[in-house]
């Protein structure tokens, strides 16, 4: 009679997001702004690596990113989300529904910076509170959740402001940090140009933002609406992306429908929401 095996241990899950950029792979995000899980449910299997549930700019609320976590469960694309302010306990709250990842906008000071990255992971390394029921649910982990966790979430900044622009060295050189990300759109109208994406002035201002990002090891994102933004923007060193909206996806599909009959109204995307 044979002897059994012992069981092959479990392999240890790791985020696909954070792996592909360690690669060096770019990485996409599909933007939710609609209150809507089946929408976020079929977005989360088109191919994108991540979702980004848009609760700054769009009417998503906090039931709706926690339904759109347990819709997603299985499905290849991971959920991030960005919550209207960079506070810690908005970071905990959505930490808790269970994503993945925290995209804090109008990450102006250093502080802020520390305080995103420390909001993201335990004691004694950071802040985070041990109430993780729900995200225990939908991240089960053999080596157990808070170490899942501590190495899965990941921690994306955004700098879209004058003071932003001003504090980018000390910025990106805050540990815990994964992803430094330029708000674009915002960006240009806080340097005056309403939103214009093609200035020299925005240029120069993303320039010393990529400077500051490589020089300190982070990666680089910022919104791409096109394949050839996105072929352009990896030439500068970006690798993670925001994608446009649901809404601006199904403009752009009608307006390839309709053009043979003259009647396509373009999409209104133009850099990021």
């Amino acid at each position: 009679m044979k002897s059994k095996r012992p069981a092959a241990p479990r392999s240890r899950w790791k985020n696909p997001v954070k792996a592909k950029l360690k690669n060096g792979q770019p990485v996409f995000g599909f933007t939710i702004s609609v209150n809507n899980v089946e929408v976020a449910a079929q977005a989360a299997n088109l191919g994108f690596d991540f979702i980004w549930l848009e609760m700054e700019h769009a009417p998503l609320s906090l039931e709706t990113v926690r339904n759109v976590v347990l819709a997603t469960r299985g499905l290849p694309a991971v959920p991030f989300a960005r919550p209207p302010v960079n506070e810690v306990w908005t970071a905990k709250r959505l930490l808790d529904t269970g994503v993945l990842g925290v995209i804090f906008p109008f990450t102006s000071t250093p502080e802020l910076a520390r305080r995103a990255a420390l909001a993201c992971r335990y004691p004694t390394r950071g802040l985070r509170g041990s109430g993780a029921g729900l995200a225990q649910f939908r991240w089960p982990a053999p080596e157990g959740y808070y170490d899942f966790a501590d190495e899965n979430v990941m921690v994306v900044t955004i700098v879209e402001d004058v003071p932003g622009l001003a504090n980018v060295e000390e910025i990106a050189a805050t540990p815990g940090i994964d992803v430094l990300f330029i708000g674009t759109s915002d960006l240009s109208f806080a340097l005056g140009l309403r939103g214009d994406q093609n200035h020299p002035k925005l240029d120069a201002a993303i320039a010393k933002i990529v400077a500051a990002g490589k020089k300190h090891g982070k990666v680089l994102g910022r919104p791409a609406g096109t394949p050839e933004q996105v072929k352009r923007f990896q030439k500068q060193g970006f690798l993670f992306f925001q994608a446009p909206t649901d809404l601006d996806f199904m403009a752009a599909g009608a307006a390839r429908y309709l053009e043979p009959w003259g009647r396509a109204q373009r999409s209104a995307f133009s850099g990021g929401i």
